[in-house]
């Protein structure tokens, strides 16, 4: 696949919200599946769920009890649910998990399918509060499900033009991510976000978001899909368990690509990162 090659069909995609329990990976694997059955009945190919869905929001609780409130990273029974639920409906999750492995923690993204975990992706740009905790992850993950290619983020990730952009050089056609935004400045932020990394880059932008409380923060939901023209899509309330599907869709990736090629002319032109010539003015002489 050229890095613009654009999918033959459209993929459904579908992103899920629900209260989690903290630091409880069977009963969140259990919820995790429940919802990944309701979204492949209503047609989903993929489905994702917030940032650290199966673990709680809850760093101190990780951090002291990493073998029960997190992910083994080496394999671990606990998500059999999730799989067997992928297996069932013909669906690929990616699913949010603190992750323990080596003896460092990791917020992860795990792509999932009925055979088990494909891969894992590890947050790269931590917030401030995380860094005490959780380990940065080395590289991104581009995920290939019928001809669409699947650029895997978690929440801060988001903040950053550069890793967005990363994915959509590598080919991608939509930036899917699993976050925490928070009641007052997190709805601004994913609205200001989320639509900027699908127009900047012509593709699809997926948020799942938390909702209700997890840790020491109160979430306001409002997962959603975002169009490469940057246009709400499919949006989910504020608050309570709720699905949202979008189809993606070849023609309106090709429409939104024609309109606006800033992409393709960044790759066209190999262009380089702006560098700057500094140019000192001359201080204005004192009468």
């Amino acid at each position: 696949m050229t890095p613009f090659a654009i999918p033959s069909r459209p993929l459904r995609i579908a992103t899920a919200q629900a209260p989690v329990a903290p630091g409880d990976i069977p009963a969140n694997a259990a919820t995790a599946a429940r919802l990944i059955r309701a979204a492949a009945d209503g047609g989903a190919r993929v489905v994702v769920l917030a940032e650290k869905f199966l673990s709680g929001y809850e760093p101190e609780l990780i951090r002291a009890e990493p073998e029960r409130c997190a992910v083994n990273g080496l394999g671990d029974p606990r998500l059999a649910p999730v799989v067997a639920a992928c297996r069932e409906g013909g669906v690929v999750a990616v699913v949010g998990a603190a992750v323990y492995d080596g003896g460092e923690l990791f917020v992860s993204a795990l792509a999932v399918d009925g055979d088990g975990v494909l891969a894992r992706y590890d947050k790269q740009t931590l917030f401030k509060a995380e860094r005490a905790v959780y380990r940065h992850g080395s590289a991104g993950l581009t995920l290939d499900v019928d001809e669409w290619r699947l650029g895997l983020g978690v929440c801060y990730d988001s903040g950053f033009p550069e890793h967005a952009r990363a994915a959509a050089l590598d080919g991608c056609h939509a930036y899917v991510v699993g976050a925490l935004f928070g009641v007052g400045n997190g709805y601004h932020e994913s609205r200001v976000w989320f639509p900027a990394r699908a127009l900047d880059n012509t593709v699809y932008a997926v948020l799942a978001n938390h909702v209700g409380r997890t840790g020491e923060w109160e979430t306001c939901g409002g997962s959603a899909v975002w169009g490469p023209d940057g246009s709400v899509v499919a949006e989910a309330g504020a608050g309570g368990e709720e699905i949202v599907f979008a189809d993606l869709d070849p023609d309106a990736l090709r429409a939104a690509r024609e309109a606006e090629p800033m992409l393709r002319d960044l790759w066209d032109t190999g262009a380089e990162p702006r560098r700057a010539v500094r140019v000192a003015s001359p201080p204005v002489p004192h009468a």
